[in-house]
C-alpha cells in the first residue's frame, strides 16, 4: 500500500509594518503571507537530505532526489492520465485542466470535443517534444479540451485577457494565458517542478522560470513572479495531492516537492 503524505502546516501570521497613523497619513500595508511550513510523511526519508536546506542548495539536493525516474512512452501517458486525472466524482471521465469540465475517458484523440495530454510546461519551450523525458513527465502532463489547449498554445502564464469557449474561468491574450483560480496553485508547483527536475546535465535542456511573457522556444518559461503569488493563493487540494501519490507509486518513482512542501518555492526563488 502506498504511503499517504500527512501534511502539517505551521502557520505563520500574517506581518503587519508597525508605525503610528499620523493625519493625513495611509495606514502602513500589509505584507503578503508565504506558503506555511509543512511536514510529511516523506521528511524523514525521501527528503532528507533536503530538509532545513534554501536556495541553491536546496534546488540542487531537490534535483538530486526527484532526477530518479520511470520514464513513460508518450503512448502510455493516454493511459496514465486516465487514473491520475480520474474525475473522483465521476470514475468513467477523466477532469480537464484549464476547462474544468468532466469528460469522458474515451474521448481521448486529436478532434472537437476530444482531450489530449497538455504539456504544462510547454514542449516548444526547450524543443524536447515528446520523447521520453521531459516529453512524457507526468508531473506536468494534464488532460485538456483539445481546442483550449490549441488556444494556450505555447503561451507564458500570467494574469489577464478574456474568456473563450470552454474556458471554465481561464483567460488568454496575444502572450499568455491565465488558468482558472482552482488550478492556479497546480500550474505554478508544475512549472516549477521542471526546473528542478531538468537541469541541463542529462540530455535535456536547462529550464528555468525568468519573468518573461515572450521565451518563445528558449528553455525558459514566465511568469515567475505570477507563479509564486498563484502558489501563495492556490495551496495543494486533495486531487493534486491524490495525482501526486498515484504518479509516484504507480507511474515514476518520484514526487513533485513543491506540492508536500508548496513553501519551498519561497526558499528557493
Amino acid at each position: 500500500m502506498p504511503v499517504t503524505s500527512i501534511r502539517t502546516r505551521r502557520w505563520k501570521p500574517v506581518a503587519f509594518a508597525v508605525s503610528a497613523v499620523l493625519v493625513g497619513l495611509a495606514a502602513p500595508a500589509l505584507t503578503a503571507t508565504p506558503a506555511a511550513a509543512t511536514t510529511t510523511a516523506y521528511d524523514a526519508t525521501y527528503y532528507k537530505n533536503a530538509i532545513g536546506k534554501t536556495g541553491t542548495s536546496l534546488k540542487s539536493s531537490l534535483h538530486t532526489i526527484i532526477t530518479p525516474q520511470t520514464k513513460l512512452s508518450y503512448s502510455a501517458v493516454w493511459e496514465a492520465l486516465k487514473v491520475t486525472d480520474q474525475d473522483p466524482n465521476n470514475s468513467s471521465n477523466v477532469k480537464l485542466l484549464y476547462s474544468g469540465i468532466s469528460r469522458s475517458k474515451t474521448l481521448n484523440g486529436g478532434n472537437t470535443g476530444n482531450w489530449n495530454r497538455e504539456h504544462v510546461w510547454a514542449q516548444s519551450h526547450g524543443d524536447f517534444g515528446t520523447s521520453a523525458g521531459p516529453g512524457t513527465d507526468l508531473h506536468h502532463l494534464r488532460p485538456e479540451d483539445v481546442q483550449v489547449n490549441s488556444i494556450r498554445g505555447n503561451k507564458d502564464f500570467d494574469n489577464g485577457g478574456s474568456s473563450f469557449t470552454n474556458s471554465g474561468g481561464s483567460l488568454t491574450d496575444s502572450n499568455s494565458f491565465e488558468p482558472r483560480a482552482a488550478v492556479k496553485g497546480d500550474v505554478a508547483r508544475m512549472i516549477l517542478y521542471m526546473a528542478v527536475r531538468y537541469e541541463g546535465d542529462d540530455s535535456w535542456p536547462d529550464l528555468e522560470p525568468n519573468d518573461a511573457v515572450t521565451n518563445g522556444s528558449v528553455p525558459l518559461h514566465g511568469r515567475l513572479s505570477v507563479l509564486k503569488a498563484w502558489n501563495e493563493a492556490d495551496p495543494p487540494d486533495a486531487f493534486e495531492e491524490r495525482r501526486q501519490n498515484l504518479i509516484y507509486s504507480n507511474y515514476q518513482g518520484n514526487r513533485n516537492p513543491f506540492i508536500d512542501h508548496p513553501e519551498w518555492v519561497e526558499a528557493i526563488w
